[in-house]
This record gives structure tokens, C-alpha cells and sequence, in this order.
């Protein structure tokens, strides 16, 4: 990776950022900061404005208002071309021709710039030296994922934007792509990514910004928002008949009670504290239990803690 010219904290920033189409207002005065070297998150359900705000970091779009920095510099100016040359992008989807191959496609990618690694280099880092020689058409969802990466590593760019990096693939293909960004940020790159995977976004992203309705409203580390939620474990269960929420909710070591479809969950610090004491509680209502699960709080529960709503909802 070259090195950067660089030495301000900020990799990416953005202050008072609104974007309108028509009368929607996609993001509302957003305000975001992503440090040097660090890898940051952007969550929230589709329409949130994650990739409209990605988009105008990227300079893909403009902004209708607001001040966006990216490595020092502000799109729009003599300098775009130079500024383009140090940013990876890799899009949701990516339409790479069908009838290229996988060393055809990087070369095409590579001549687009001035600068960076051969694109045999590039190929071998994503894995992807055995299928050198292999058209598009005929790779796997996560062959093409990687050849995607690869297209947005071929500069060696010093930031890197990912939109929904592993959406649809597999378990294993998921990991590699993870390994790829873990291996970007040890050489000192800064991404900025979006993703619906809570396990991803706590694996990969220094910290994590939630976003609602062009907004953040919660941002922080992902222990730190974990912690808002004043407890480690979730657990949910269902009962057959009315329950009184209220009396739930007061029961030894929960800190949260809320219903969701098909039940109800509780916010809770000690387990082996609050199921005894919940199941008591609908003994006395005469509620038959119909299922309980519990698990580790994770950033989908604070998501829903703070929105009443799951990622995952349009």
C-alpha cells in the first residue's frame, strides 16, 4: 500500500449532510467521523440512508447541503482525480461482464489508475489465482464477491468503501472476505462499511454508527453500545394466553421487557436470576410457557431497543 500523505485523524468526515429526493429527505443533517485506520460501521434497515451517505463520501453523488471531507479534501475541486486515484469502492452490486476473465477483469480495473500493485498480485492476494484463466459467468457467489474486492483493491487505495460486503453468501465465503479486510487495515487502511451481519459488524468495525431516517442515534464501539442496553443477555420466550407486561418487566435482574412478533423479550443481566423468577411469574398467571431462548445482547438488540424495529426491516 503507498503511503499516505495524510496526517489528520479524520480519514472521512461529514457535518450537517442532507440529501432530498423530491420530499424525502434521505439523510438529515448527518454528522460522521471515520478516523485513520480504522475500520467504521454504518447500521441500519434498508432506507435508512446508509448508502446514500456512502455515495456522497465516495463522490458518486452530491450533496445537497453539508460539508464532507474525504483524506483532507472536498469533492468538487481541482483535485478529484488525484483523490479518486486513493479510494477502493466496492459497490453492492458490481456488473462485471460476463465473457471477461478473472485476470482480464483486474487488468481492465487496474488501467484505470496511475498507481498500484500488478494485477497478478492483486488476483493472488483475493485468492483467486486458480481461476486466473476462468470467465465471470462461471465463478461462485463468493469467487465473484472476492473478484468485486479485488477490483476495488487494484489502486491500493488508502480508504476502502464496502456496501453490504457478504450479502447472500456463504458461511465460508463470508470469512474470506473478512480475512481480505483484516488484512487491508494491518497494512493501515481505513474502511467504511454497511452490512445487515451483526456478527460482522462486531468481528470487523472498530466502532459502529447506527442509523435511522438520515440520522445516527446511537454510535460507539460495539461493547459500548452493548452496554446501553444495561445488561449481557436477551431472553425471549412466548406463552399461551394474555400477558401483563408490566409484571414481567419488575422481575429480579431485568432491565428491559418488550414485545415482539410472536413474543416477548426481556433485557436481562443474570439469567440464572430472572428465568426462575419469570417462570414463577407465569406459573402464578397460569401462563403455559410455548418456548424460551436466551442469548448474548448483541447490536441487532440495541438496534431494536432504541427503534422498535429489526435491521432486516425495509
Amino acid at each position: 500500500m503507498h503511503s499516505t500523505s495524510v496526517t489528520a485523524a479524520s480519514a472521512l468526515l461529514c457535518r450537517g449532510l442532507i440529501k432530498r429526493y423530491d420530499d424525502v429527505v434521505a439523510v438529515d443533517g448527518l454528522d460522521l467521523e471515520v478516523r485513520a485506520g480504522e475500520c467504521f460501521g454504518l447500521l441500519g434497515p434498508n432506507g435508512a440512508g446508509k448508502t446514500t451517505t456512502i455515495e456522497i463520501l465516495e463522490g458518486l453523488m452530491p450533496a445537497d447541503a453539508g460539508e464532507v471531507s474525504v483524506l483532507g479534501e472536498r469533492w468538487g475541486g481541482p483535485h478529484d482525480r488525484d483523490l479518486r486515484e486513493r479510494l477502493g469502492i466496492q459497490l453492492q452490486e458490481t456488473k462485471l461482464s460476463d465473457k471477461y476473465t478473472v485476470a482480464e477483469t483486474v487488468r481492465l480495473f487496474r488501467s484505470f489508475y496511475r498507481r498500484g500493485p500488478r494485477p497478478d498480485e492483486v488476483i493472488r492476494r483475493v485468492s483467486l489465482e486458480e481461476k486466473a484463466g476462468t470467465w465471470v459467468v462461471k465463478l461462485s457467489g463468493g469467487q465473484r464477491q472476492r473478484l468485486s474486492l479485488a477490483c476495488a483493491l487494484v489502486n491500493a487505495p488508502e480508504v476502502l468503501f464496502l456496501d453490504e460486503p457478504t450479502t447472500g453468501l456463504d458461511p465460508q465465503s463470508r470469512r474470506q472476505v473478512w480475512d481480505l479486510v483484516d488484512d487491508f487495515r494491518r497494512e493501515g487502511g481505513t474502511v467504511l462499511l454497511t452490512t445487515h451481519y451483526m456478527d460482522e459488524a462486531q468481528r470487523l468495525c472498530d466502532r459502529v454508527a447506527i442509523m435511522d431516517h438520515g440520522r445516527i442515534i446511537a454510535i460507539g464501539t460495539p461493547a459500548q453500545l452493548i452496554a446501553t442496553l444495561g445488561a449481557d443477555h436477551v431472553v425471549e420466550f412466548s406463552v399461551e394466553g394474555a400477558l401483563d407486561l408490566d409484571s414481567i418487566a419488575g422481575l429480579p435482574g431485568v432491565s428491559q421487557a418488550r414485545r415482539e412478533a410472536g413474543g416477548v423479550a426481556l433485557i436481562v443481566r443474570e439469567p440464572h436470576v430472572s428465568i426462575p423468577a419469570l417462570l414463577a411469574a407465569l406459573t402464578r398467571q397460569g401462563l403455559p410457557l410455548l418456548s424460551l431462548t436466551t442469548h448474548h445482547a448483541t447490536l441487532e438488540d440495541v438496534f431494536v431497543s432504541l427503534t422498535g424495529r429489526t435491521l432486516r426491516d425495509d
